[in-house]
Order: structure tokens, then sequence, then C-alpha cells
């Protein structure tokens, strides 16, 4: 049998062990593999483009256990009544292909892109950071500005959205956590002037440049989550070239992200390599670090092994019939018979 995760699971699983602690865990199965990165099958994601968005299969695997995520990105959703992201994923055995676990993964994509940013800014950011800008304020910011007061301790969130609505949200939803204050801006060169972290989340699938060189100042720590597919950036190209640049998987970086808009052998080191000391991350206090993140199918894995344990230790989920259950496993044509040979027959 295979477990189903739903939404409802995935937020008691969130309620039980609260957000800090819950993004906390996810952090550390995150950064777990990452620093096991040798062991997987790795490649980019296959992605089906649209005038309206994008379809996505992030595949990856290690010895025992694959995963796969479906997931779209479709900005105009909203009109639809629908989220501009929208996910699910297995996680099956490798010895005998049997999928163990389907999850909800939207509520659980939004959870792990931000444990992953705080995981990166850990490693790259100055630890003394305690003022983030984040420019965007839809579905992903609240978890972002989150991630970033309960895993590095920033106390100050700069806000600035093109929607004044989307902030209006965001100030409700993390209105009252305690030692987290929310500062609405007027614009992006207000909210970044002397902040510490600049987190951008927009969602246009359009080339932008959210962040121009002028807005840097020395020791900054990017960190651009929503420049993740072809023709979809943030960062002025001048921004990259002044700065340290990290990325998930390079060659899916070079595709998806910020990255794309340089030349094939601009400099950039996987994140792995630092969270395994291989090569330093940030080497001096007034450098500029920037986290190209467009997502990478590792980090989907890792919180699919974090929901099943959580899900087995509270009890979650629910039984699932996904594959036939057969007396005979080489007699599948039985399981439509099961009413009687003449019955399939007839029909």
């Amino acid at each position: 049998m295979t477990t189903l995760l739903t939404p409802t699971d995935v937020a008691r699983i969130v309620a039980h062990q609260g957000i800090g602690r819950a993004l906390e865990r996810l952090a550390g199965y995150i950064e777990a593999d990452f620093r096991r990165w040798s062991e997987f099958d790795k490649t980019a994601r296959v992605a089906s483009h649209s005038a309206d968005g994008v379809i996505e299969l992030m595949p990856i695997a290690d010895a025992s256990r694959y995963s796969f995520k479906y997931v779209n990105g479709h900005p105009r959703n909203g009109r639809h009544g629908l989220p501009t992201v929208m996910a699910f994923g297995v996680l099956a055995d490798v010895a005998t292909g049997n999928p163990e676990l389907l999850s909800e993964l939207t509520l659980t994509t939004a959870l792990r892109t931000a444990a992953t940013s705080a995981v990166a800014a850990r490693a790259l950011a100055r630890p003394d950071s305690r003022t983030m800008a984040l420019i965007g304020n839809g579905a992903q910011a609240e978890f972002q500005a989150l991630a970033f007061h309960h895993l590095l301790g920033v106390r100050e969130v700069r806000l600035f959205d093109i929607d004044v609505a989307a902030t209006r949200k965001l100030q409700r939803n993390l209105a009252g956590v305690p030692g987290l204050a929310l500062r609405v801006c007027g614009s992006t060169a207000q909210a970044v002037a002397g902040a510490d972290i600049v987190t951008t989340v927009t969602a246009d699938k359009t080339r932008a440049t959210i962040i121009t060189p002028e807005m840097v100042e020395p020791g900054m720590h990017i960190n651009g989550v929503g420049g993740d597919c072809p023709g979809k950036t943030e960062l002025h190209r001048g921004v990259l070239e002044a700065a340290k640049v990290f990325v998930e998987y390079e060659p899916q970086s070079r595709i998806e992200g910020d990255l794309q808009q340089m030349p094939a052998d601009f400099p950039v080191i996987e994140l792995w390599r630092v969270l395994t000391r291989n090569v330093s991350g940030r080497d001096h206090d007034r450098q500029v670090t920037v986290f190209d993140s467009v997502g990478f199918a590792l980090e989907d894995y890792s919180a699919l092994r974090w929901l099943g344990d959580a899900a087995r230790e509270l009890g979650l989920g629910q039984a699932l019939d996904l594959i036939p259950s057969m007396p005979d496993p080489k007699d599948l044509y039985g399981q439509l018979a099961r009413r009687g040979p003449a019955a399939v027959l007839a029909a």
C-alpha cells in the first residue's frame, strides 16, 4: 500500500512541530542530503513551457530511494482561483519500485524552498545578519521571513511588493510573531538600503532587474529565489559579476537561474561544496554573496523523507490502494476479471 499525505496532514505536522522547529528539522534533512551529494543520480528537471507558465517533473534517486515532483508555475493562476505553484510528489523504494509515499507538495515546496534559503544563508551570509529585505510578498514570502527569523535570527524584515494587497496579507499573517518586526517600504531601493540579506521572490515570468548594482552594499547576501525558469530573472548581471555566486545544481541553474544571463564560463560554486567544507563560502565580511536558487529535486527528496518520518511519528496519512494487490503477480488481467471473465469480455 501507498501512504497518502494531504495538505491537512502537512498542516498537522507543522502544527505539531511548530513552524520554527518544522523549518529547522526540514533544513536538517536538506543539509544532510546535500552532504551526500555524490550518492545521488542527478538530472536537471524536465520542463514543458507554454505562454501561460510551465509544468515540470523533478526526479532524483540514491541507492535506496527514488523521488519525483510534479510542479507547475503559472503566474496568472490567481484569475482562476488557483495557486501560482501546485505540486505533488512520490517517494519510492529503489529495490522494488514500490511507491511508498504520495504527498501534496504545494505547501511543502514553500517550506522546503524557505528552508533551503536558510541553509544557504547560514553558510554564506554574515553571522551577525539581522535585517532582511523581502522583495515580493506573495505566496512564498511568509515562509522565507519565518525561516530567516527562526534559523538565522533575523529581527527585521523590510517589505516591498508592487501589489500592496500582497504586503498587507503578509502583515496580517505574521502579525505578532515574537521578535520579528515588519517594515513596509515604498520601493525596492528603500527596502534594500542597509539590509544584511536581500531575498527576491517575485512571480512574473519575465526578464526583470529587481536588484541593480547600485543597490548592493558591501557584505550583503542576496538570496535570489524568483528567477527560476528560462526567460525569468531578477538580478542585473552586474550584481552577479561583482559577487561570489553559489547555485544548487550548475547544469540546471545555467538554464533557469539568474545565471542564464552569464557566459558559460562564468564561475559559480555548487552549494554542496560549501556544506561539505570542500570550498569556502564567504571569504570576508565585505564580500557580496549570491545564492541563485532555482529549486532542485534533492530538496524535494529531503522534504518527502521529512514528511514520511513525521507522518509515521504522528500516525498520519491514509492507506491508498494505488497499485493492484495480486495473489498472482503475473495475473494482471485477473484484476479486470474479478467480477467474472464473462462480464469483462461482454463489455
